[in-house]
C-alpha cells in the first residue's frame, strides 16, 4: 500500500513518480458529498479501504451525467465522446502504466485496475450517457425505460457490486436493480424541470393509458391523472427495490451495514416522490433523516492546487480544535458565504459544483449553531447583484435551488429548524417561489434555530422598498412621517421580525459587507474568515463565536462593568 486519501483510507500503489492519487480521490469525495446528502454519509459505513473507491464510482457517474446535461447542447455529445475516449484509452494502456488525466477519470481508472472491474459495464454507462446527450428521451414502454435506467445508474451500481465483495453470483444483478431505483427516483424528482425543457422520461404507454401526453403534463400537474401516473411509477420502482434488497445478504458482512442503509434510503426516496410539492402542495415529505444534517469533514493539507493569478490561494489547513464551548453566544449570526466558485475553480470543476459543496457547509453551519444555542442564522444565498453573472451560471444555480428545496426543507424540518426567505419574491421563477414558500409553511411551527436565507436580496434595494411603503402610507394618511421612529421604519423591512445581527462572518478572506443586511448589521461584530465557504465547518464557527465573546460591545455608549 502507498498513500492515503482524505478519509484516511489506503490506496493500492502504482508506478510513477507522482500519480496524484490522493488528490484525485479527494476531488471525488468532494464531488460526491457536494452533490448528495445521504449516500456520502453511508459510505462511512464501509470498511476504510473501500470508501475512496465508493466515492470515485459515485463521482464518475455524477461527473459524466453533468457532461450530458449541462453546457451548450451542441457541445455535450463531443465532450462526452472525449471523456469516453480518454478514459478507455487509459484503461487499455495496461495496469502498470501511469495515468495523466483529470482527477475524476484518474481515480476511476485506478479503481477499475485495483478491483478488476468489468470495462464493458463502464463502456455501457458511457454509451448510454452519450446517446442521452444527443437525442431527446423517448421510451415506448416500461422495458425501454428500464434499459435506459440500467445503462445510467444500473451500470454504476453493478460496478459497486465488486467493491462490496460479492458472496453470491447474482450480486451484480441485484446491485444493478438498486441503481435502477436510484435513477427512477432521480427521474421522478426532476420531472417538472425536465418537462419544462421538453424532455419526458416516462413511458409513452403510461401517458396514453391515462389520456396524457408529454406536452400536456405540465398543465396536468395536481390532477388525478398526474397523481396516478406518479403513483404507477413509484409502485414499479418499489417492485424493483423489493427484488434488489436481497443484495444485503449477497455481499461480504463488512459491506452489509452500507447496503442496508442504501436500501432504506432508496425506500425513503420513493416515499418522498409521492410527497413533492409539485404533486401534493402542502404535504410534508416523509423523510427519514439522521438527527444531524451533516458530518464534520476536514480538508487534508495539500489537496487543492494553487489558484492561478496574482492572489494565489494557499492549500487549506485543517482548522485547529478551538477547545471548549464559547463563554458567550450571539443570538443572531449572519454569514456571507463567499468562495464557492474559487473552491470549484481550484479543483477544475464547474461553478455549480462549488455551490453544491457550499450547501453541505450550510448544513454544518446549522448543525453547529443549534449545538451552540444560536437562535438565528442568516446566510447570503443570492444577491440582487448576482443577476449580472453569466446566464448559464445563474440558470444552473436556480435549477439547483429548485431541485434541492424539498430535500433541504425535509432535513431542516426533521432537525426542528424554521426556514425563512428574506428578499424580493417577484423575480424568482414561479416553481422555485412555490417550493420556497412551501418550505416556509412546512417549518413554520418549529421552535429550533431560525434559518433565514437571503435570496434575490440587496440591502439598498430593501431600503428603497421600505421607503416606497412608508411614502404610500404617508400619502394615504395612515402614517405621519414627522413622528417616525427607527422601530417604525423597521416595520417596513422585508421581515420586521428578523432581529439585529450580533455577529457577521464573511468567508474566503474578503473584507467587505457587500450590501448585506445594512440595517441589521449596524452594530454587528464582524469577523473575516480565510477559509473558502465549502471548507467552513464547526471549528470555524466556534472560533468566530469565541472571538465574538472577547469583543467589548458598547453600542456607542459606555461599556458596562461586565463587558469591560
Amino acid at each position: 500500500m502507498s498513500g492515503y486519501t482524505g478519509t484516511g483510507s489506503p490506496l493500492i500503489a502504482e508506478r510513477g513518480a507522482d500519480t496524484g492519487l490522493e488528490r484525485a480521490f479527494e476531488v471525488c469525495r468532494r464531488i460526491h458529498t457536494g452533490a448528495d446528502h445521504f449516500s456520502p454519509q453511508i459510505v462511512d459505513l464501509l470498511p476504510a479501504h473501500k470508501r475512496p473507491y465508493a466515492h470515485a464510482l459515485a463521482a464518475f457517474g455524477i461527473w459524466a451525467d453533468r457532461l450530458a446535461d449541462e453546457g451548450e447542447v451542441s457541445e455535450r455529445g463531443p465532450a462526452l465522446a472525449r471523456f469516453r475516449a480518454e478514459t478507455l484509452t487509459a484503461l487499455a494502456d495496461g495496469p502498470g502504466a501511469p495515468v495523466r488525466l483529470p482527477p475524476v477519470q484518474r481515480a476511476m481508472v485506478h479503481t477499475v485496475r485495483a478491483w478488476n472491474l468489468p470495462v464493458p459495464v463502464l463502456e455501457e454507462l458511457l454509451t448510454t450517457l452519450e446517446q442521452d446527450s444527443r437525442r431527446p428521451p423517448d421510451f415506448p414502454g416500461f422495458a425501454d425505460l428500464r434499459g435506459y435506467m440500467r445503462g445510467m445508474s444500473g451500470t454504476v451500481a453493478e460496478l459497486f457490486g465488486t467493491v462490496v465483495e460479492p458472496v453470491r453470483e447474482d450480486t451484480p444483478e441485484l446491485m444493478s436493480l438498486l441503481g435502477e431505483v436510484f435513477q427512477y427516483i432521480d427521474i421522478l424528482h426532476d420531472l417538472p424541470e425536465d418537462l419544462e425543457q421538453g424532455r419526458c422520461y416516462l413511458p409513452r404507454q403510461d401517458l396514453e393509458r391515462l389520456g396524457l401526453d408529454a406536452d400536456d403534463l405540465i398543465g396536468a400537474r395536481g390532477t388525478n391523472a398526474y397523481r396516478e401516473l406518479i403513483a404507477l411509477q413509484v409502485r414499479r420502482a418499489r417492485g424493483l427495490l423489493d427484488r434488489g434488497q436481497e443484495v444485503v445478504d449477497a455481499a461480504h458482512p463488512s459491506s452489509r451495514p452500507f447496503l442496508a442503509s442504501m436500501v432504506a434510503g432508496l425506500r425513503t426516496g420513493l416515499d418522498e416522490c409521492e410527497y413533492l410539492p409539485a404533486n401534493r402542495p402542502g404535504a410534508p415529505p416523509r423523510t427519514a433523516v439522521p438527527a444531524r444534517l451533516s458530518q464534520t469533514r476536514k480538508t487534508p493539507v495539500g489537496v487543492l492546487p494553487a489558484v492561478p493569478g496574482p492572489r494565489q490561494r494557499q492549500p487549506p489547513v485543517p482548522s485547529p480544535d478551538p477547545g471548549g464551548p464559547p463563554t458567550a453566544v450571539p443570538g443572531h449570526v449572519a454569514v456571507i458565504m463567499d468562495g464557492n466558485r474559487r473552491w470549484a475553480r481550484a479543483l477544475g470543476l464547474a461553478a455549480v459544483e462549488g455551490h453544491m459543496a457550499g450547501e453541505e457547509a450550510m448544513y454544518r453551519l446549522v448543525d453547529a449553531a443549534g449545538d451552540l444555542g444560536i437562535k438565528y442564522v442568516t446566510t447570503f444565498a443570492f444577491s440582487t447583484e448576482n443577476w449580472s453573472r453569466s446566464s448559464e451560471e445563474v440558470s444552473s444555480l436556480f435549477r439547483m435551488f429548485t431541485r434541492r428545496v424539498p430535500g433541504i426543507a425535509g432535513r431542516l424540518h426533521a432537525r426542528g429548524v424554521r426556514m425563512r426567505w428574506y428578499g424580493r419574491r417577484t423575480r424568482v421563477e414561479p416553481e422555485l417561489r412555490e417550493r420556497l414558500e412551501w418550505a416556509e409553511d412546512l417549518t413554520s411551527g418549529n421552535s429550533g434555530t431560525t434559518f433565514t436565507f437571503c435570496l434575490d436580496y440587496g440591502g439598498r434595494q430593501e431600503m428603497v422598498d421600505a421607503l416606497k411603503r412608508t411614502v404610500a402610507e404617508a400619502l394615504s394618511g395612515r402614517l405621519d412621517p414627522t413622528r417616525m421612529t427607527e422601530s417604525d421604519l423597521a416595520g417596513y423591512l422585508y421581515d420586521p421580525a428578523l432581529p439585529d445581527v450580533d455577529l457577521l462572518i464573511r468567508t474566503a478572506g474578503e473584507q467587505r459587507t457587500s450590501n448585506f443586511l445594512p440595517w441589521h448589521t449596524a452594530y454587528a461584530e464582524i469577523l473575516f474568515e480565510d477559509a473558502l465557504w465549502p471548507d467552513f465547518d464547526r471549528s470555524h464557527l466556534v472560533r468566530a463565536v469565541n472571538a465574538y465573546a472577547e469583543r467589548r460591545r458598547s453600542f456607542g455608549g459606555t461599556l458596562s462593568e461586565e463587558s469591560a
